[in-house]
């Protein structure tokens, strides 16, 4: 029998993501992420030193808020296996299992005994826990912004990969929301049973994510590298070989990333603990400029598309170092109104202009073969002084509490590192695509008879 007609396989069309399914996607698993970040941050500010440490106090206050910044050493973990992976077998994949290691390990941090039932052994398994959390933070937004941007159309690609920190910004405040009745329990409530509530719920938010990021398929320019067999083996080795000036970058410039935990950790703890300010009071001032936030940063990507991601970056940064200073008098002055302006114009305009550029202008240093690893690599490197700020800030004014200036300072100088190294970069806004990131050679990963797929 002749079979010579069944020798040529047909392979159906591929399923696009449109940008704006990517742009959902990222938006909704960044919410699961971040709201998973936050409600831990804003224990570790309010309550997790009553629970997991026996000292009262400072030191209790400082050992929960090192649990918090714990995890920023874990990312650059993260960052280079999720990296490595992203850029080998697919960006979805990653995503997805991202999201689930996340979840978990929320969910887990709910179920934990304090240290009134086990001893030293509940701040071990909080810390475990919370190095999990950060390798999973660790690929992330890398990965979420590296998908999307492979799929958005040329001249709006600042806006679709805006999303993502936007997705973040939606899980700061989708977290304190959660936490602002939590607490306002009496205290034997809220430090039994009520901080484990906002844990217990991510696993509702996980499924959610999961289902929204189960329908995305792998960016076209991706699956042909693949396909080609174009992707380098080993990533993280290679992007050190052709693009450590990128990483470099990066780095410096994410160092602007301590202003956000600093607001939303340090300035929190200081504002409650301190000035007396009602923890609720600053909760609310806290998601009434977030949600703002919502709104301008995709205006401010939107700007980036049209005139650069330095002008905004930079001018973010500036921004930020200006009104750190303003922030923190307002919370000294107990004014509520001025609470109010001053977060407004920290969180909704300064730093949004960070946030919603940074996608797009640290991605575009990239080439499509590294470009998950440099990108999440350089971004959680400069994110450890992040996480770390707020413990720093506390042991810096041990014995001033009150004395937030040198915490300001300290903070706008961070902030101007940041937009010097955003000087030093090229211009990627109109750059097509294929030709962002310095070129890689082809045929790094070649197929063999064994494994014909080149993996």
């Amino acid at each position: 029998m002749n079979t010579s007609l069944h020798t040529t396989a047909v392979h159906p069309p591929r399923v696009k993501n449109s940008p704006t399914r990517a742009a959902i996607a990222s938006m909704a698993g960044g919410t699961l992420e971040y709201y998973d970040n936050y409600i831990y941050a804003l224990a570790a500010a309010l309550v997790f030193g009553k629970v997991f440490f026996p000292e009262a106090g400072g030191v209790a206050t400082l050992a929960a808020l090192a649990t918090f910044a714990v995890s920023y050493v874990a990312r650059p973990i993260g960052a280079i296996l999720l990296g490595h992976f992203g850029d080998r077998i697919g960006r979805k994949k990653v995503l997805v299992f991202i999201l689930i290691l996340m979840g978990t390990c929320t969910f887990l941090v709910g179920c934990l005994p304090g240290y009134s039932q086990i001893g030293v052994w509940a701040a071990v398994l909080l810390v475990t826990l919370r190095i999990l959390q950060g390798i999973s933070v660790g690929g992330e937004t890398a990965a979420a912004t590296v998908l999307t941007i492979e799929v958005s159309p040329e001249g709006r690609r600042g806006f679709f990969t805006s999303w993502a920190p936007n997705g973040i910004v939606g899980g700061f405040v989708l977290a304190t929301l959660i936490f602002v009745p939590i607490s306002a329990l009496p205290k034997d409530q809220l430090l039994s049973w009520g901080w484990r509530i906002p844990f217990l719920l991510s696993a509702l938010v996980t499924v959610a994510g999961l289902i929204i990021r189960a329908k995305l398929t792998e960016p076209e320019a991706f699956l042909e590298a693949k396909e080609e067999h174009a992707l380098v083996k080993v990533p993280v080795v290679e992007v050190f070989r052709s693009h450590w000036g990128a990483i470099v970058r990066v780095t410096f410039c994410s160092l602007a990333f301590a202003i956000d935990t600093v607001i939303k950790v340090f300035a929190l703890s200081l504002a409650t603990s301190v000035y007396a300010v009602p923890s609720s009071t600053m909760l609310w001032v806290l998601i009434v400029s977030h949600v703002c936030a919502l709104v301008t940063q995709p205006l401010f990507a939107a700007l980036s598309d049209r005139i650069g991601r330095k002008p905004v970056f930079i001018a973010g940064n500036i921004g930020s170092a200006a009104m750190i200073f303003a922030y923190f008098a307002s919370i000294q002055s107990g004014n509520v109104p001025l609470l109010f302006v001053a977060g407004f114009l920290s969180v909704s305009f300064a730093y949004a202009a960070i946030n919603a550029t940074y996608p797009s202008f640290f991605a575009e240093m990239f080439n499509l073969k590294v470009r998950q690893t440099g990108m999440a690599l350089g971004l959680q490197i400069g994110l450890i002084a992040a996480g770390f700020a707020p413990t720093i800030y506390t042991a810096l004014t041990a014995g001033h509490p009150g004395d937030w200036m040198p915490v300001a300072t300290i903070s706008a100088v961070i902030a101007l590192m940041a937009a010097a190294s955003a000087l030093t970069a090229k211009e990627t806004f109109k750059v097509p695509l294929e030709q962002l990131g310095a070129p890689i050679s082809t045929g790094r990963v070649r197929p063999s008879t064994s494994n014909p797929s080149g993996e």
